[in-house]
């Protein structure tokens, strides 16, 4: 049996009456966006306070840290997001559990994704983190320390702006990463670009044509941000640390 293209299908209007279905899949792009950075200052806040407490010199402070990366670390995200979504509201006092599962849609949704993406990609950022911390020479903490500055301002100022000039390349990995995190959503029912494209196959019976066009939104989308980090790093980087290559030796020399 043999499949019969439709590409004009993207110009139909969708089963909701909104518009056509391209523009169905684009409402959906805006919410995976919206989901992906909303998740993404999560993981990023947290990321780099749980990271930079891991470097410490506190032996319990960078226990709680180890604890909290192993714990959501080998949790999977499906299982996060169900957690999130269908226990924490069980958990809650009665009043306030009522109250979270009467959240309209699509914020009932939202919102546990939200959290769940961000805490899972949290511990990846607080590896990163960590990881720019560690690669530093040591004498640039010590410097810091020469010239009079306390713990903190060590961080702030001396460390932390190295590191994460290093760790930018991996950040970009992990920022791509929670883009593509974000169509797990759609087992809890927020319709981002993966949930319409599911919806608009089942609809439409389309479902080459759907998806089709949901991987070339992927694509493109992220094919974007590549372009715009990359033009960051090249802006932020540290000859020395990164973005450098050794020039090969000229022929009689």
């Amino acid at each position: 049996m043999r499949y019969n293209w439709d590409w004009s299908i993207y110009f139909q209007r969708a089963s909701d009456g909104s518009g056509t279905w391209l523009h169905y899949l684009f409402v959906g792009l805006a919410w995976t966006l919206a989901t992906a950075l909303a998740a993404w200052v999560i993981a990023l806040v947290v990321g780099s306070i749980v990271g930079t407490l891991r470097t410490t010199p506190s032996k319990w402070i960078v226990r709680l840290g180890n604890a909290y990366v192993e714990i959501f670390r080998n949790i999977p995200l499906l299982v996060q997001m169900f957690l999130w979504f269908f226990v924490l509201p069980e958990l809650l006092p009665k009043g306030l559990g009522d109250a979270v599962k009467q959240i309209p849609p699509p914020w009932g949704s939202y919102l546990p994704a939200v959290l769940s993406l961000g805490i899972y990609t949290s511990v990846r950022v607080a590896e990163q983190v960590r990881a720019g911390i560690q690669s530093l020479p040591r004498g640039q903490r010590m410097a810091g320390t020469a010239l009079g500055l306390t713990l903190p301002q060590n961080y702030r100022f001396v460390l932390l702006p190295m590191a994460f000039r290093i760790i930018l390349p991996p950040l970009t990995s992990e920022f791509l990463n929670i883009i593509k995190n974000s169509s797990v959503a759609l087992t809890i029912g927020l319709l981002e670009l993966t949930g319409r494209a599911r919806a608009m196959q089942e609809f439409s019976f389309k479902v080459f044509e759907a998806f089709a066009a949901a991987t070339v939104i992927y694509l493109v989308t992220n094919m974007i941000v590549v372009v715009l980090m990359r033009a960051l790093e090249r802006r932020v980087r540290v000859p020395g640390f990164i973005g450098t290559t050794a020039k090969a030796p000229q022929a009689g020399h």
